[in-house]
């Protein structure tokens, strides 16, 4: 299958998301991307006539071109608006008379609008008369949902005196570089290992971003720290409880010997972190999934965030499945989006707010008439490239979705990119706690030769084998070799 330049993607979604343009510099602060790796992308967009550059107080700053229209689109577009304005039908000569245009350019025009089935032709006195087809109401789509300023509660404002009082409270303070001293501690005393230890530094700043007021459920950033500390000495985070008299569902991915490593199955209603380098295969483990359920009459939705809905189409057919019917029967729903969307709305309320947010709504609308069963989110390191710079914004979103799914009930699948053989296994690490199971993809060089393993490394609420085991993509998806233990030999390059 054809590798995708996941840096010019990148690059050409800000540039869209920018239309007065940025520098190079606005870009490599965006992306992450060094300034060389950024230069050699822009040259290639520059070279094809998709981006212009302009010179503003000493810095070149680069524009996604807007496409000008052709003079044949013009004269579509001026024969789609005449007809629409005339129900009742034109006669060529009409059209010639009313636009001016030329006969030869109005047949070609109205052959190509009769077929793609938007006019009608019939005869009336010895003319052909043009009407045009009443347009069907737009279909519902998922959405994102910007954040707007009536979906945040912003603390008040302290008096001076509230202040004081506070600052002499015997509570203590957020300090980090006292939090960096005590997590050292808890590294030099054998509490925690070094992994441990750099996860703690880098969440320790998040509880102080969101709160709970009033018993409101909002995003409650404290509460998770305290459940990392625990998790990280040890203790496990509860699967979430089920009402009485409920029993708790069970789902498989249809990938047959990857579900032989599951006791039950996944506990419906699950988020699972499906973690691997480039090209493991963790895209086609999540297509997998879907049509497994989908053709099982399931609502299945797939939110992409870099590849195209035609390209998830197209690697569906390679491996001989039918994402068309699933789509038409309205199982399957692909929907590609642009994380910058996210990026915009987040960080316009974080700006504008001084102090603490409390966020309260759902990031993504739904058709009416589709609630998603199983959900694939690809990726959140696309998101979280977007958000680069801002993790405390990041971190915010990536609550509210995990909790989103969890109040939805849907089991959501939520792709990662990592090292080949990862060590850690999301981009801030808060992902992986927040998840309910981690499913890790890896793709080990031996020699000169790589080789796919896979493994369930974390799953609450059932039980799982504790081992890596081989894999293979073939021409129909997905082999897992359950019996087929990997041991030793992972190679990080």
């Amino acid at each position: 299958m054809e590798k995708k330049d996941k840096k010019k993607i990148t690059i050409i979604d800000l540039l869209q998301s920018h239309p007065d343009g940025l520098t190079i510099q606005d870009i490599m602060n965006k992306t992450g991307l060094a300034r060389h790796t950024v230069l050699a992308r822009l040259h290639a967009l520059v070279g094809s006539e998709k981006v212009d550059v302009k010179q503003i107080n000493m810095a070149k700053v680069h524009k996604w071109k807007q496409e000008e229209p052709t003079k044949e689109d013009i004269a579509l577009q001026s024969l789609q608006e005449l007809l629409k304005s005339h129900p009742e039908g034109l006669s060529i000569s009409e059209m010639i008379e009313k636009t001016g245009l030329t006969k030869s350019t109005i047949s070609d025009q109205l052959h190509s609008l009769t077929n793609s089935g938007k006019v009608n032709v019939k005869k009336v006195n010895q003319d052909n008369v043009h009407t045009l087809k009443d347009e069907p109401s737009p279909k519902e789509d998922v959405k994102l949902q910007p954040l707007q300023e009536e979906h945040i509660t912003k603390l008040p404002r302290k008096s001076k005196a509230e202040k004081e009082s506070e600052s002499k409270s015997t509570k203590p303070q957020f300090d980090i570089e006292e939090a960096k001293d005590k997590i050292q501690a808890e590294l030099k005393s054998g509490k925690i290992k070094r992994h441990h230890a750099k996860i703690k530094e880098e969440r320790a700043p998040v509880a102080h971003v969101a709160k709970t007021v009033n018993g409101n459920k909002k995003i409650d950033m404290a509460a998770i720290k305290e459940e990392i500390e625990e998790e990280l000495k040890g203790k496990k985070k509860p699967h979430k409880k089920l009402k009485k008299g409920e029993e708790q569902e069970y789902i498989y991915t249809g990938i047959e010997g990857f579900d032989a490593l599951l006791d039950k199955g996944l506990p419906k209603g699950a988020a699972v972190l499906v973690a691997g380098g480039a090209g493991s295969g963790k895209t086609i483990f999540a297509l997998q999934t879907l049509e497994y359920h989908a053709s099982h009459g399931e609502k299945c939705l797939y939110m992409s965030f870099e590849e195209s809905e035609e390209r998830l189409i197209k690697h569906m057919e390679d491996f001989g499945w039918d994402p068309q019917k699933h789509i038409k029967d309205g199982n399957l729903l692909l929907k590609r989006f642009n994380p910058f969307e996210i990026t915009r709305s987040v960080d316009a309320l974080l700006m504008k707010s001084k102090g603490e947010l409390l966020i309260d709504v759902q990031p993504i609308i739904f058709p009416g008439n589709f609630k998603p069963d199983i959900i694939v989110v690809d990726s959140l390191t696309a998101i979280a490239s977007a958000f680069t710079g801002k993790e405390d914004s990041y971190r915010i979103y990536i609550e509210q979705l995990f909790r989103f799914f969890e109040e939805i009930g849907a089991t959501s699948f939520l792709i990662t990119e990592t090292k080949q053989v990862p060590t850690i296994f999301s981009t801030t690490g808060v992902e992986e706690f927040l998840a309910d199971a981690v499913v890790v993809i890896y793709n080990i060089k031996r020699g000169n030769v790589r080789e796919r393993a896979i493994e369930v490394l974390k799953l609450r609420g059932a039980g799982h084998q504790h081992k890596i085991v081989a894999m293979n993509i073939t021409s129909d998806g997905l082999d897992v070799f359950p019996d087929q233990e990997i041991f030793g030999g992972l190679d990080e390059s």
